[in-house]
């Protein structure tokens, strides 16, 4: 029998292996380009240094150590993302139970798919392209809250344009049978909501000019290839589990 209890379950569990998973991605794909873009910053830091503060000075400066050192840094990643991954984990397993009923299809296996996929585009890929990450050597800390707003706002806008675009291709049905007027219906509205939201939110770029634009976007894509990681093995994690406990339950009732 499914329960609650049993759908939150297995979502916790696919949530920190998947984690785990998209943390060593993300050791194996993105921290040489971290360790690369502190580099530059300890660089410029230091040059900036020994340009305009008296040479008795200088040595104090580069004598400051990070609260925590890269090898914490490292050891955190991990512990991070599996964090990240459990509470993902027993999210998608609360929105699975309470839109189970709404996904039109007779597959949990291909419901766990869908919502996976959604919630990729929707938290993911929409903020993404309108605030993509930025090494943590590269940006304002003055101006962390204005940019934790605006993209917790995507965030949200993101969910609504996935939902909006799902509502537009149910209501499109209504006006005929041909394949590509949900398909065109649910597309549009997801990509007017998306363009509105783009153009009213303001544009952030911090990123210096002499910043190597080759090194930026290698982190960036593989911060989002993290995600993509997590975000797959979720879905397909969750959707071989139901798709286990669908066997099992017919195996017990043939029985």
């Amino acid at each position: 029998m499914r329960t609650f209890g049993n759908l939150l379950v297995r979502g916790l569990i696919v949530g920190l292996f998947a984690g785990l998973l998209a943390g060593t991605f993300a050791y194996v794909m993105g921290e040489p380009h971290i360790d690369a873009a502190i580099a530059i910053e300890e660089a410029g830091g230091a040059a900036h240094t020994h340009g305009e503060e008296p040479a008795a000075q200088a040595p104090a400066a580069e004598e400051e150590e990070p609260l925590v050192s890269r090898n914490g840094q490292r050891f955190g990643l991990f512990l991070a993302t599996s964090l990240y991954g459990v509470a993902l984990g027993g999210i998608f397993a609360v929105g699975f139970a309470l839109l189970r009923r709404r996904l039109r299809t007779p597959s949990d296996s291909y419901a766990a798919l869908g919502l996976a996929a959604a919630g990729f585009v929707g938290i993911v890929l929409v903020p993404f392209l309108k605030y993509p990450p930025n090494p943590p050597a590269v940006g304002d800390p003055e101006t962390i809250t204005k940019r934790t707003i605006t993209y917790l706002l995507t965030l949200v806008i993101g969910l609504l344009a996935v939902w909006a675009g799902v509502a537009a291709s149910r209501w499109a049905q209504r006006f005929g049978d041909a394949p590509w007027i949900r398909p065109a219906g649910g597309g549009l509205a997801f990509v007017v909501t998306i363009v509105a939201a783009y153009l009213i939110l303001p544009s952030i770029n911090e990123v210096p000019g002499s910043f190597p634009a080759t090194l930026l976007w290698q982190f960036r894509f593989a911060s989002l290839g993290t995600q993509a990681v997590l975000w797959t093995l979720l879905g397909f994690g969750y959707a071989a589990l139901m798709d286990r406990h669908s066997k099992v339950t017919k195996e017990t009732v043939a029985a």
